[in-house]
């Protein structure tokens, strides 16, 4: 870790319990994190150990039980759900390990839709969205829908989609589980871009070895812990 002036997430004592017959689940048992401007760290462990969890709660998803996210100077859990909306939308970006676009819109037009949301106009968002695919290999993409598109092209416009806002932090889970090895080293390689070229801070949470190696750090989760 650096200086705190360098954090671009931080979390303490986060704790998740879902509540069950006769007693609670705990998921997460009080997990302190923090990341790094330019750094992609990697968090692995079992299915089961939180890791969902975790990168659910620091991208203001859900609410924890106990604990504080700090994104952006604040502390998020203490907004509202229309203020945290509206930062998520602004200084987070999210890549699931299915890309959710939207089929009845275009490559561009998915890239577009957080610029959309947060008040740019449909030209404009298109604009920026084609220019940022551009940039990604995908110009001759740009008009086709999803199911046009091949796995990894998927999940590279989801990526696109993720960083078109300039979000500080990129949330990552599972972003290459259902691609084959060349495609899951592109994908990796775009996340590891947006970090160190891009000076965001990057999470990523991955079941696969050779990836988490190339990370700049690997956090190893366990039974709702970091170890």
């Amino acid at each position: 870790m650096n200086d705190a002036g360098s954090l671009a997430l931080t979390a303490t004592g986060l704790v998740k319990d879902y509540p069950g017959e006769g007693s609670a689940t705990r998921v997460l048992r009080g997990v302190d994190f923090a990341v790094d401007r330019g750094e992609l760290c990697a968090v692995v462990g079992p299915s089961g150990a939180g890791k969902t969890t975790l990168l659910y709660l620091l991208g203001g998803l859900a609410r924890p039980s106990q604990g504080e996210v700090w994104v952006a100077g604040k502390p998020i859990f203490q907004l509202d759900d229309e203020a945290l909306s509206a930062l998520r939308n602004r200084h987070l970006g999210f890549v699931f390990q299915y890309h959710h676009l939207l089929t009845e819109f275009d490559a561009a037009d998915n890239v577009a839709l957080p610029l959309r949301v947060g008040g740019l106009s449909a030209r404009a968002a298109r604009r920026k969205a084609c220019e940022l695919l551009e940039t990604m290999g995908l110009s001759h993409r740009l008009g086709h829908r999803p199911g046009e598109l091949s796995g990894g092209e998927q999940q590279r416009v989801a990526i696109a989609r993720a960083l078109v806002t300039d979000p500080e932090v990129l949330l990552a889970d599972e972003p290459t589980g259902n691609l084959d090895k060349t495609n899951s080293e592109a994908v990796f390689a775009l996340l590891m871009k947006a970090a160190h070229e891009g000076g965001r801070a990057v999470v990523m949470v991955t079941h696969n070895p050779d990836l988490a190696g190339k990370a700049d750090r690997v956090v190893r989760m366990e039974d709702g812990a970091i170890l």
